[in-house]
């Protein structure tokens, strides 16, 4: 597509609106941007568009008319109901992410493998994303992980680029066709954004909906919304499970990751090779296998690969032994499910640090676990009181509620006994109290360290 002279308005001014304003200034676009936060909160950012002579609007967005605009570019945190979409849409002026503008960008010598689900994206995006080069293949790793697409493109003329994809930037793509993608798990997560499961299965199911025959989809055979989505995906299908042999695909056979493929069967590696701990990270660890195994990865290289990675950070990113009690920080666990799966993962008494901004999931489920595997729960921001709730339902009753992140380490090293873990899985969102999960876990990070000092 020929951006040159098109009238775009990037609606969203965080990193993927900056990445795509710059990507299109390349190619000529005549370029406009808005974002809902107020001018003084954005003064860096207005101020460069201003040196660029790109026009802005901030503290919302302009009305949008068809003799204004060719084409919107929106960023993945605005909601597709918002009146500048509505107002395009209804006039007939295409709306794509920033996902899809990479897409349309790409040389055809770039490939890119794509993958998505509630929890694990971005540890079997960054796995992937080792594996191929461990093995020498030129790889890049971005999306939802951190890095925007169209930035990636400026440092990659052939390759492979592993992409993760939220449901946020897969709602608003249209034509993106990855060679190879992945869906790990389907539970309820960013209902306040979709309103309903069938519209986030609706967005996850676009990661495929582009597919021909030609390209392959990898899905969770234990979960039951991936069995059905997966009869309707146009390429072709496998599958990975931890918990049955299949006929084609990665499962587990006696203690050794094995892919069924193509009428071989491929030893990969023994379970304690793998540098990655816990039934959740295995999940992941099969679809990386797999994954990488279309893309024509060896069994020796994927083996020596899964034996050095070194996890992600803020995914049960181990932090060490302080005073005898062992640390680990699991900001990104954003949704209850999440949470589970890291509960799930130790054998020793838990003291637990939850709560942030609620994404519209219910805590009753993961409060039963917590009965079970935590000794002490401590709560912060504002879901603590609907945490707390579920947890009493539950039967639990070790509660601590404090007013931030602080008060939560100091109360957590006070009430950890010898041998215990300090985990920091908040089953939330940040944005009541920090402007990322990332910063979250950096600070639990510099609390902890500063603990042994």
């Amino acid at each position: 597509m020929d951006f040159s002279g098109k009238r775009i308005l990037v609606v969203g001014l965080a990193r993927s609106g900056m990445a795509a304003i710059k990507a299109l200034e390349k190619r000529g676009a005549q370029l406009s941007a808005c974002d809902e936060k107020e001018a003084r909160t954005l003064a860096p950012i207005l101020d460069e568009l201003g040196k660029q002579g790109i026009r802005y609007y901030a503290g919302g967005y302009p009305e949008v008319k068809r003799q204004d605009f060719d084409l919107l570019v929106v960023s993945p945190g605005v909601p597709l109901e918002t009146a500048a979409i509505r107002q395009a849409r209804e006039q007939g002026i295409p709306v794509i992410g920033e996902v899809e503008l990479a897409y349309i960008l790409k040389p055809k010598t770039v490939e890119f493998l794509a993958i998505s689900g509630t929890n694990g994206k971005t540890t079997t995006t960054s796995l992937l994303h080792y594996i191929l080069a461990q093995a020498g293949r030129n790889s890049l790793a971005g999306g939802n992980i951190g890095i925007p697409l169209t930035t990636l493109l400026d440092s990659i003329s052939a390759g492979i680029i592993v992409v993760e994809l939220s449901s946020f930037q897969l709602e608003s793509s249209s034509s993106f066709r990855p060679y190879i993608c992945g869906l790990l798990n389907i539970t309820p997560d960013h209902l306040n954004r979709h309103k309903t499961m069938e519209r986030y299965i609706e967005a996850k199911a676009r990661i495929f909906a582009q597919q021909k025959p030609d390209d392959y989809a990898v899905f969770n055979y234990e979960d039951s919304i991936l069995r059905e989505m997966a009869r309707s995906c146009p390429a072709r299908t496998l599958f990975f499970s931890c918990e049955r042999e299949l006929q084609e695909g990665a499962f587990i056979d006696n203690g050794v990751i094995t892919i069924k493929r193509a009428g071989s069967v491929q030893e990969i590696a023994r379970i304690d090779e793998v540098s990655l701990r816990g039934k959740h990270n295995l999940e992941n660890i099969l679809a990386a296998t797999v994954m990488a195994s279309i893309a024509g990865v060896s069994p020796d290289d994927i083996r020596q690969a899964l034996a050095t990675f070194p996890g992600v950070r803020h995914r049960m990113e181990e932090l060490g032994l302080y005073d005898d009690v062992f640390y680990v920080n699991d900001s990104k666990a954003t949704n209850p499910e999440s949470v589970m799966k890291a509960l799930d993962s130790f054998n020793q008494p838990i003291i637990l640090i939850a709560g942030g901004r609620n994404k519209g999931s219910s805590f009753s489920q993961l409060a039963g676990l917590i009965k079970q595997k935590v000794r002490e729960l401590v709560l912060l921001g504002e879901a603590r009181e609907e945490i707390k709730a579920a947890v009493i339902d539950a039967g639990f009753r070790n509660i601590h509620e404090v007013e931030d992140l602080q008060a939560a380490v100091s109360k957590a090293h006070e009430l950890a006994r010898k041998g215990e873990v300090v985990l920091l899985s908040p089953a939330c969102a940040s944005w009541d109290m920090f402007a990322s999960y990332e910063q979250r876990g950096d600070l639990f990070c510099e609390m902890v360290k500063s603990i042994s000092k």
